[in-house]
């Protein structure tokens, strides 16, 4: 497995991961250092790369263009370290995830098998005219274009378009439940598999406990790239601080000042991290930024969201969960504690509301998760 050093690009495969080792197979995880704990706990064998990609709470660039540019930067410098590893010891199969373009040219100089893991949803048939075309009358798209070509053509990779390069290889494993996936009907069902979230393990290693005499459980968390909203998160505590019957739980990131919060009432716990995955399995609503690795949770769980989207693909998620009818949108913007109160009343009162979501976690569970998931990269090792 090759893979980049976001944790919501970790998180989604790792327990795939964790029940390969578990089947016996030789696994090697190649990622940045800072992911090494999370990885090395899977039992598969730690390969350090030093990426240059921006982690955790650090700043992305807002054109797109510039966005990408990061990722061929990273590429380029990573190749060589990943071929002083892998061209002594060639992988069967290579896993990798959407970010890591150095595993397909790996792959492919070796004349290897791969597959790709999607934490996210996957461009459908139409992409490329809908959204794609867009980009690349953007400045720089051209430079960009030509480099890409160039650092394929020239590193032994036998896919030299770099849309098709890009693009899906012939299998990928869709980790998201298909509910979430835009234009599902439109998705090549001959290279994609949805497999929904692959939970499995990481919910029990998680511990929370439900606090005696809370009636009901609300979490809110911007997860891992996004948290630093302090006005967002003091607006929440006016909102639900001391609403009866509700107890808080308020995850804040690693940059917020606690001393911006004001005072927190007592029917609130703030953290910088929180085991999500386990407080989800046992609240009844969750505002969540809307990443792909929250709405699978809160899908997974069968947990009724507010989406208060932060960037990227979170805005088409929010507006992917109120369209399932589990979850009501308010932008940063219009999220006053009066906006935020009235969402969570309707939510919780809504009997339609509480029937889809027990109808989504069936079917977001009976997609398979990581079981399915690793009989899948079985059956391509033969």
């Amino acid at each position: 497995m090759i893979g980049i050093p976001a944790v919501s690009h970790v998180l989604p495969s790792i327990e795939v991961i964790r029940e390969l080792v578990a089947r016996g197979h030789r696994v090697t995880y190649a990622n940045d250092p800072v992911m090494a704990e999370r990885i090395e706990a899977t039992g598969a064998t730690f390969v350090p790369y030093d990426s240059v990609l921006p982690v955790g709470d650090s700043s992305w660039p807002d054109d797109p263009i510039a966005a990408m540019g990061l990722f061929l930067d990273d590429a380029v410098q990573a190749l060589p370290q990943l071929r002083a590893v892998y061209d002594e010891d060639p992988a069967d199969l290579y896993l990798y995830d959407i970010g890591a373009y150095p595993a397909r040219v790996l792959a492919e100089s070796q004349n290897r098998r791969l597959m790709q893991l999607y934490p996210t949803f996957v461009g459908w048939r139409s992409y490329e005219k809908d959204v794609a075309a867009q980009l690349w009358t953007l400045p720089g798209a051209d430079a960009y274009r030509a480099r890409f070509t160039e650092w394929l053509a020239g590193n032994g990779a036998t896919t030299l378009d770099m849309d098709a390069f890009t693009g899906r290889p012939d299998h990928t494993l869709a980790l998201i439940p298909r509910a979430m996936q835009p234009h599902a009907d439109d998705v090549d069902m001959d290279t994609v598999t949805f497999v929904g979230p692959c939970f499995a393990g990481r919910g029990e290693e998680q511990s929370w406990t439900r606090p005696a005499g809370a009636e009901k459980v609300l979490l809110i968390s911007l997860g891992s790239a996004y948290t630093n909203r302090p006005e967002f998160y003091r607006n929440c505590l006016a909102a639900y601080g001391d609403l009866p019957g509700w107890h808080v739980v308020l995850q804040v990131g690693k940059q917020t000042d606690l001393a911006e919060l004001g005072t927190v009432p007592g029917n609130v716990e703030v953290h910088r991290w929180v085991p999500q995955l386990a407080i989800l399995q046992q609240a009844d609503a969750f505002i969540t930024h809307a990443g792909m690795g929250g709405s699978s949770e809160g899908l997974y769980s069968g947990v009724p969201m507010i989406a208060v989207p932060q960037g990227v693909d979170q805005f088409m998620n929010a507006d992917k969960l109120v369209e399932l009818g589990v979850a009501r949108r308010i932008d940063t913007d219009d999220a006053t504690p009066e906006a935020l109160r009235e969402a969570l009343t309707a939510l919780v009162d809504d009997p339609g509301v509480a029937r889809r979501s027990a109808r989504l976690r069936e079917d977001a569970r009976a997609e398979g998760g990581t079981p399915r998931a690793a009989d899948l990269v079985e059956e391509l090792l033969g």
